[in-house]
């Protein structure tokens, strides 16, 4: 009797869209908190991710020319860079330093846009986040907007122009995990651009969960920089993605109270 294979349905046939551009892997990652450039090179690797982001507050990508620059272990030829804006806590400073990336950058316009409230929570000042968006929208920037767990407020970064939207899972860093699922859930259903999970993710379980929930991919830098071994927990964010969005796209079973057997008896013969 032959055997009929099922191929794992490739990568290739659902990538994630953001702004146009096609991206096979749904895992961004962040490039700060690695003891060294080799450790964030090594671990961007292992994560497969093609989108990482740089602090441009933190991060030289040139203004000093005579200190290391990102750039070279993690190319523009290679990856997707997405400067953001940790660090600012108004409007003006996140529209700043934007203008900022986008000059040392040769153009690019594709932002994270975070604007924070306080330096102990590091939650977003939805407020100045909502300024910021208006003004760098009209600039002609394509962001990618942090803010929290809202539905409504979610709703308005989308209706403001964002090209994605990244709700926080649990504080930056907490390693919480998903505090919230039904939100993030109502976030998926409502928005017609891509939600991605960012901030609070804290093993891959965490990762797989906000795929599950149908999230359109993750954004992470604390869960792997500060792992005790970075490029394998780079290497198992990566599977947690991949398994999540398989197990989301084929559907789960309904949870039940009671059994259901495997194989039932009925049509059986005794």
């Amino acid at each position: 009797m032959s055997t009929v294979m099922h191929p794992t349905p490739a990568v290739s046939d659902d990538p994630l869209v953001i702004a146009g551009v096609e991206y096979r892997s749904r895992l961004l990652v962040g490039t700060g908190k690695y003891k060294d450039m080799a450790e964030t090179r090594a671990a961007t690797e292992a994560s497969g991710a093609e989108i990482v982001t740089v602090a441009i507050r933190r991060t030289n990508i040139g203004q000093n020319a005579d200190e290391p620059s990102l750039l070279e272990v993690l190319p523009p030829s290679e990856y997707t860079l997405l400067p953001n804006t940790a660090g600012c806590y108004t409007a003006e400073d996140a529209v700043r330093t934007c203008r900022l990336a986008r000059e040392l950058l040769d153009g690019h316009d594709l932002v994270k846009l975070e604007v924070l409230g306080d330096e102990k929570t590091l939650f977003p000042d939805i407020m100045q986040t909502l300024q910021a968006t208006g003004e760098l929208v009209k600039d002609g920037f394509k962001i990618m907007v942090y803010t929290n767990d809202d539905p409504i407020i979610a709703k308005r970064f989308e209706e403001l122009g964002c090209v994605a939207v990244m709700p926080l899972a649990a504080p930056i860093g907490s390693g919480l995990g998903i505090r919230n699922p039904y939100n993030i859930m109502t976030i998926v259903e409502n928005a017609t651009v891509p939600i991605l999970v960012d901030a609070g993710v804290g093993t891959a379980s965490d990762a797989a969960l906000a795929m599950e929930l149908g999230c359109d991919g993750v954004l992470m830098n604390t869960a792997i920089a500060g792992a005790q071994d970075p490029v394998l927990m780079a290497s198992a964010m990566k599977k947690g993605i991949e398994a999540g969005r398989e197990a989301y796209r084929a559907g789960r079973i309904p949870r039940k109270r009671f059994a259901s057997a495997s194989s039932p008896i009925d049509g059986t013969f005794f």
